[in-house]
């Protein structure tokens, strides 16, 4: 085993592995990564499945089956990454064994086109935990407005939920409002919540792409000495609210009956500006009971880098709540960059989604020739 990635692991961090597809599955690589460099658990997006449903030879056995069967492209979608997820699952069942289903986790995610519709994320929620059929699986569900109440229903039926596209604070705490409320329900109807699990994907390296780029246009000293600076401060003070949140009387009353806290997942961890150091969102946002999951390149780059000291996280928040004051007297308002960058998130998955479709049917079209 690698000593950064066991250092990192050891200090109570879970790697994930943002990235999943069949080539993965059937050359090993994955299972590689499980074994060698202490990856725990996988996330997906449309993006991610674009991706990979481009390699046509990789999936070349499944659209050919698919178009000869005369599936639309939406079927063929559903059938195609519903079934890496399932034997991905498979692969990670005896870390979710081992570890009472903390980890073990692979990730779905609703259609994008659904994120601001209740409902049909609902509805799509349940669908896709049918199909799938595997307990060690999260339904992402972005956190939208109208999000939340899917989070809750998602949840009250048994159905663990991976919570992404959470950029503020703000939305953080309404995010595990509907998590304690998914549980309350939960209980309510039946459900065993020691199987019943959630964490809530704190974007990060893209707060500090929106700000640095209004510090840069601002250009003083003052505003470029805070570059860098506001990603992490924003992640560290959703910790925060996590561990106030998470100490709670209702917290311990929903604990009481087996239940898991809604831990805190690092996402979009890859460094975007090369300046920065490579490992700069998993080195400064290493604390126990969290998740950080990357994209094999930033698991490299901490193999290869990575130094881990300690906890990161805790004991400064005063001083991460002065970065976002800071920007705030500069003119940059946080609330502005964190709807925007919520509102591209939905776009972007949006536009993945219909490369997805473009790709499918266009694969679905050549193998049915």
């Amino acid at each position: 085993m690698n000593d950064r990635l066991k250092a990192l692991a050891d200090a109570g961090v879970s790697i994930w592995l943002d990235d999943l597809s069949r080539q993965r599955l059937a050359s090993g690589s994955l299972r590689a990564l499980i074994e060698d460099k202490h990856v725990v658990g996988v996330t997906t997006n449309p993006t991610i499945f674009a991706k990979a449903i481009s390699d046509a030879d990789a999936y070349a056995d499944v659209v050919g089956r698919l178009a000869a069967q005369g599936v639309s492209t939406d079927e063929a979608i559903r059938v195609i990454t519903t079934d890496d997820v399932r034997d991905a699952a498979d692969l990670f069942k005896p870390i979710y064994d081992d570890t009472d289903g903390q980890d073990g986790r692979v990730s779905i995610e609703v259609e994008p086109g659904f994120a601001r519709e209740t409902q049909k994320t609902i509805d799509q929620a349940k669908e896709l935990w049918a199909i799938v059929g595997r307990e060690n699986v999260f339904i992402k569900i972005p956190a939208t407005k109208e999000g939340l109440p899917a989070i809750t229903a998602t949840l009250a039926a048994g159905i663990s939920v991976n919570v992404t596209l959470i950029f503020s604070l703000e939305r953080y705490k309404a995010v595990v409002d509907a998590f304690l409320s998914g549980l309350e329900q939960a209980i309510e109807n039946g459900h065993d919540v020691t199987k019943l699990a959630s964490v809530a994907s704190f974007f990060v390296s893209r707060v500090d792409t929106e700000i640095d780029k209004r510090l840069v246009a601002i250009g003083t000293d003052e505003a470029l000495a805070l570059k860098g600076r506001a990603a992490v401060a924003n992640a560290r003070l959703a910790f925060e609210a996590y561990e106030e949140i998470f100490a709670s009387d209702r917290w311990r009353e929903i604990e009481t009956a087996g239940a898991k806290p809604q831990r805190p997942l690092w996402a979009s961890t890859g460094v975007k500006d090369p300046s920065y150091s490579p490992t700069l969102y998993v080195d400064q946002l290493v604390t126990a009971g969290v998740v950080n999951t990357m994209p094999e390149a930033t698991i490299k780059a901490v193999e290869e880098h990575s130094e881990v000291t300690g906890d990161t996280v805790r004991g400064d928040y005063d001083a991460d709540r002065k970065v976002i004051a800071d920007l705030e007297q500069l003119g940059i308002s946080y609330d502005e960059v964190v709807q925007l960058l919520e509102d591209e998130g939905v776009a972007k998955f949006d536009a993945s989604w219909s490369e997805l479709q473009d790709t499918v049917t266009a694969a679905l079209k050549g193998a049915a020739k």
